[in-house]
């Protein structure tokens, strides 16, 4: 029997995203056969959004490893209310996706100011990429802003999702401040 539940963590993630102005279009669950490894995949966008252009796709990464080496410290726990020893974790990644841009931003001023926006409760990352469909087209960029966080098992194992919360509405402030912006990108 496992100590937490990992589906039930997802299924309260997607309830907190919905909590604070999200709508949850799709959700997939892929397991590795070999080594177990898992994948949460869960597709969203603010409510304003829902005609596009922003996709916000939210992943959680389960490493078996990880997830057994913090049962075996709970099961060996004295007192099931102490907190849990070792800092065990789980990657939970924010990307927010764009059609290829007609006018792009500028990425290292555009960089700078979703950086300030998700401060240090959701550090954010930019890249771009320019695609040539025909070797005498002019490229199209394409960008994507990714964050990414780490999820405490022991937070989830104790119930405590002020994390999330507080990550879940940086990243609407982060959807809308993109949503007003790429309209103009797109021209």
């Amino acid at each position: 029997m496992a100590v937490i539940d990992i589906a039930g963590f997802v299924s309260d993630l997607k309830s907190h995203a919905l909590d604070h102005g999200f709508h949850v279009h799709d959700e997939r669950h892929f397991v590795e056969t070999y080594s177990l490894r898992q994948l949460w995949e869960v597709d969203l966008h603010p409510e304003e959004a829902c005609s596009g252009p922003i996709d916000l796709h939210v992943s959680l990464e389960i490493d078996p490893r990880t997830l057994l080496n913090f049962e075996d410290v709970v099961l060996a726990m004295d007192d099931p209310d102490d907190d849990p020893a070792g800092s065990f974790s789980f990657p939970l990644v924010f990307t927010w996706s764009f059609p290829p841009l007609g006018h792009p931003p500028d990425l290292l001023v555009f960089a700078t100011e979703v950086s300030a926006l998700g401060g240090m409760a959701l550090p954010l990352e930019v890249s771009a990429i320019d695609s040539f469909h025909h070797v005498t087209d002019a490229p199209e960029r394409s960008i994507t802003v990714v964050g990414r966080i780490q999820i405490s098992l022991g937070d989830v194992y104790k119930g405590d999702t002020h994390m999330v919360c507080e990550v879940l509405e940086t990243s609407r402030t982060v959807s809308l401040h993109l949503l007003e912006r790429v309209p103009n990108w797109l021209e």
